[in-house]
Formats: structure tokens, C-alpha cells, sequence
């Protein structure tokens, strides 16, 4: 069956992105397939290279036809962007119409790379666009990193799972010749505030003014994967979504803005390189909304993977390293902004901030932990009473907020249906495409299975816990950022900069 399998398969092993972390050739081998059997049918294949989405290359001289990735689109996603066509020696996985998948209704989550035993789906690379730009003496180099990322990149560099990497992975970017190496989480910090804000003031207008456009229930606009299937599959619901943009498109229009003005550096000069747990964040920094700064906002995205075979090119022993610390101006992060890579993150990170908004008060939970909406299981719900709020907040003493969490797509369908069918009333609803949220994302180190899914986990909750702020609003340079040029929450110059609107999107 492997000899088969080989004989039309394009086996150039040590060009393959999948080298090393092949199942098929780690059975080629195990079972020692020293001389082929079969004819080498690969020359006589039409076989096609579909490398047109930002996110995601499909090769179909890879594929084995096993069809993981159909049932992972289908039955984890509840997408279906592709499928089995034709039938025999034809039989291939194929989009709608053999579209390419820049145009079907894939959500660029990359679950289905996740799951690929070969190289026939992986990410779309921008390793040399990065290492280019590294050695350009034009060019500073920002380099920001998700929460996600310091709990997983460690797997691919032979660290066992569930370990906290941070201090090593900030000292592998600095001697890697990033100019400046700073957090993603200081921007979710800032996410917090503007999507906190946003939310008050949608249950202001609805409370008092029975204002038709403050739409609730407000959902995140965290993921990508999300935000393009709600296009697709729900656009009636795109009034629901927060207008935040997510904590990388946040930061990458601060740092061609903001820290260029701090440091005083020409945005023209500098690029901008995210390390993400996602592969659809690499399709949401070439959106054409994300150019606010008057460039594109972020000009490169890879993921933890990827940044992994940087390190090893580089030849560093990352066990070895020191741990170093991010940057200042927008490398600050609090705990708030650290649990925006576990599901439910976003969510708790809010209410830290709301609850104390309203009240005056630290929200009522032990420790800051809002323990329900915690955990993987794939809906959760909560509520919140609100008692004695501040004089302005008077208006909400007595309304319980509603609260829903949801992660992978299929579970944001069933979550979603059920408001569309009127049989779920809530004030707020956080989904992410992945399972287990960023940790699970479409970028993390292969496998990512449920066992390492909840070691990261509570890697990411220890991360949050030992540091020193655990509220976003408490952030100092956020607060500093306010001060110095956003002036305000929902603020004109916060509303050009880090909002954006979706639009509906034609689905095949």
C-alpha cells in the first residue's frame, strides 16, 4: 500500500515544507521502500499547485486522498470547503468547481493542514520576504508575537509540550536581527478597551434611546477565520460585530503610526512581521480595509511554525538561550491580554474590564478568574448580575448580562443559528474558528490534539497569572497611548485607526 502510494506521489522530500514531519515518509522509512515496485505514474498526472490564497497552498502531487481534511472541514468546521470528486484513478479533493480556495468558502483556518499526514495542504511561507527584509539596513523590522505562540513553539524545537517559552522566544527573535521585538498582547490590551467601550455604548443606545443600530448581541472580531465565515455563511449578523479590529491589525497600524512617530522613523521604512498561531490572519493583513496607516499595516505573517524553522536555520540551540524581555512603548501586556489565546479569553478579559467599568468595583470572581467561561468545552454559557452600579451606569442596576462563548466553526453555527432562530438571547457572544481558541490555531505545531490543547492551556492561564497586571485598562502604555494620540476610547482617531466594517461575501 505505501509503494503504492509513493508511485504517485511527487516525493522531492527535501524540498517539501513537510519534510521531517511527513506520515508518509516517516512510514516510507519505518518500512524501508528502498526500490520501488510501481511505475513512477507522477510524469503521466496533470496535477495542479493551487497557491493562490495568501493562507494556504493546496498541491494535489501530495496528496494521498485520505480525506482527512474533508472531514475536518465538514465535521470540526462545519464548512465544507472541499470535497471527493470523480471517481477511480481520477478521484481527487477538489473546492467547488476546482475554484481555488482564495474563492470558495474557506475560512483560511488551516485545521486541515493541522490534520494532513503529507505536504499536499500547508501554509503559504513568507520565511525569505522576512529574512529579506531582516538583512535590508533600509528597514527597521518590527516583530510582534501572539500569547499563543510563547506556550506551543517550543513542541517544534524540542521542548515537550505545556512548557512557557516567553523569555527564550523574545531572546531567539533578538538574535534572529529584529529591530524591535514587541507583544501582541499589549494590543489586546488595547482591543479590550476599544471593544469594552464599544459594547457600553451599544447597551447605553439600546437601554435608553432604543437606538435600531446599537445591535446586540455584540460578537468578537478577534478571528479571522470567524470573521470570514460570518461573511459568508451569517452576513445578516455582520451589525453584531464588534468594528474592533483584532490585536494584530490593531498593532500593526500603531507601530507605521504611533511608534514611528515615538521613535521617529519613517513608516515607509518599516515593516511590520507578525508571529501568529493562525494561518487566516495571514489572509486578514492582506484585506484591503487593513491600510489605515496609509500602508499595508502588517506586511508579513507567519506562524509558530514557521518562526520554528527560522530558529533552526539560524542554528540556534533554543533550549539554550537567556530569556530576554520584550521591548518598551508597545511590549507591555497584562494577563488580560495574555488569555486572548485561550478560548474564552476575550471574553473574561472584557468582563474584568466592563464589570469594573460600571461598578467601580473588581468583578466579583476569585481572584479576577471568571471561571464559566473557562474550559474547552465547545458552547459555554454565563451571566453576570449587575448590582449598585456607578450613578452614570445607573440604568443597568439589575439587568443580567448574557454571555456565550463558542469555539470552532461549527460550534459558532449552532451558536448563531440559535440567535437567528430566536431561541438564544444574549448581551455578548466570543467565538473562535479553532478549537481550543489561538492555541489550537491552524498554525501551532503539528499534531495539536486535545492532551495538547489543555496542556497549553494552563501553560497559558500560569503565563497570565504571574504577572504583575491582570486588567487591560490598567495597562501603562496603553494608558500612555491614550494620553499621547488616541486622546480616547471611540474617539475620532481611534475610530480611523483601529475599526474597520465586513461586507458580505459570495459563497461557493
Amino acid at each position: 500500500m505505501i509503494d503504492l502510494l509513493l508511485s504517485e506521489h511527487n516525493a522531492d522530500c527535501t524540498k517539501c515544507y513537510k519534510n521531517g514531519k511527513c506520515e508518509l515518509q516517516a512510514l516510507a522509512s519505518e518500512f524501508k521502500i528502498i526500490k520501488p515496485l510501481f511505475i513512477d505514474l507522477v510524469p503521466g498526472k496533470k496535477y495542479t499547485i493551487d497557491d493562490l490564497s495568501p493562507s494556504i497552498i493546496k498541491d494535489d502531487s501530495k496528496c494521498i486522498r485520505c480525506q482527512r481534511c474533508i472531514r475536518t472541514c465538514s465535521q470540526i468546521q462545519g464548512v465544507s470547503a472541499v470535497n471527493a470528486v470523480y471517481k477511480g484513478p481520477d478521484m481527487k479533493i477538489s473546492t467547488y468547481f476546482g475554484r481555488p480556495l482564495f474563492e470558495v468558502i474557506c475560512t483560511n483556518c488551516g485545521q486541515c493542514i493541522d490534520r494532513c499526514p503529507t505536504g499536499a495542504l500547508v501554509e503559504k511561507n513568507y520565511i525569505e520576504e522576512v529574512w529579506t527584509a531582516i538583512f535590508d539596513p533600509t528597514k527597521h523590522v518590527i516583530v510582534q508575537t501572539a500569547p499563543a505562540v510563547r506556550i506551543a513553539i517550543g513542541e517544534d524545537l524540542n521542548i515537550e509540550p505545556g512548557k512557557r517559552v516567553t523569555g527564550k522566544l523574545v531572546s531567539a527573535l533578538r538574535k534572529l536581527g529584529f529591530d524591535s521585538v514587541l507583544d501582541t498582547a499589549f494590543s489586546a490590551d488595547l482591543t479590550i478597551i476599544e471593544e469594552g467601550n464599544e459594547f457600553l455604548d451599544r447597551l447605553r443606545r439600546k437601554s435608553l434611546f432604543e437606538d435600531p443600530e446599537a445591535v446586540l448581541p455584540m460578537t468578537t472580531s478577534c478571528s479571522p477565520g470567524w470573521i470570514k465565515y460570518l461573511e459568508q455563511t451569517f452576513p445578516e449578523f455582520i451589525p453584531n460585530v464588534s468594528t474592533c479590529k483584532s490585536p494584530q491589525q490593531m498593532f500593526g497600524v500603531l507601530a507605521k503610526t504611533y511608534y514611528a512617530e515615538k521613535m521617529g522613523l519613517k513608516p515607509e521604512n518599516i515593516v511590520t512581521v507578525s508571529i501568529m498561531p493562525c494561518t487566516a490572519k495571514k489572509f486578514e493583513a492582506d484585506r484591503p480595509e487593513m491600510r489605515a496607516s496609509g500602508y499595508k499595516d502588517v506586511d508579513y505573517v507567519l506562524t509558530t511554525r514557521e518562526l520554528a524553522i527560522m530558529i533552526n536555520q539560524a542554528g540556534m540551540d533554543f533550549k539554550s538561550l537567556p530569556n530576554d524581555h520584550y521591548d518598551s512603548i508597545m511590549g507591555k501586556a497584562t494577563g488580560a491580554g495574555v488569555i486572548f489565546g485561550a478560548t474564552g479569553g476575550v471574553m473574561e478579559a472584557t468582563l474584568r474590564t466592563v464589570y469594573e467599568k460600571i461598578t467601580g468595583r473588581e468583578i466579583p470572581f476569585e481572584n479576577l478568574v471568571v471561571t464559566p467561561v473557562r474550559g474547552l468545552q465547545g458552547i459555554r454559557e454565563a451571566s453576570i448580575l449587575i448590582e449598585n452600579p456607578l450613578p452614570e451606569w445607573s440604568f443597568l442596576h439589575g439587568i443580567e448580562l448574557k454571555l456565550a462563548v463558542a469555539h470552532g466553526l461549527a460550534n459558532a453555527k449552532i451558536i448563531m443559528q440559535s440567535v437567528k432562530n430566536g431561541t438564544a438571547d444574549y448581551h455578548f457572544i466570543e467565538i473562535m474558528s479553532c478549537p481550543g481558541g489561538c492555541l489550537g490555531g491552524g498554525g501551532q505545531p503539528i499534531p495539536t490534539n486535545p492532551e495538547i490543547r489543555e496542556k497549553r492551556l494552563q501553560a497559558l492561564y500560569a503565563e497570565e497569572m504571574g504577572l504583575e497586571i491582570r486588567k487591560s485598562h490598567e495597562n501603562p502604555e496603553v494608558i500612555t497611548l491614550y494620553e499621547d494620540f488616541l486622546e480616547e476610547p471611540l474617539s475620532e482617531k481611534a475610530h480611523d485607526l483601529l475599526h474597520t466594517h465586513y461586507l458580505k461575501r459570495e459563497v461557493y
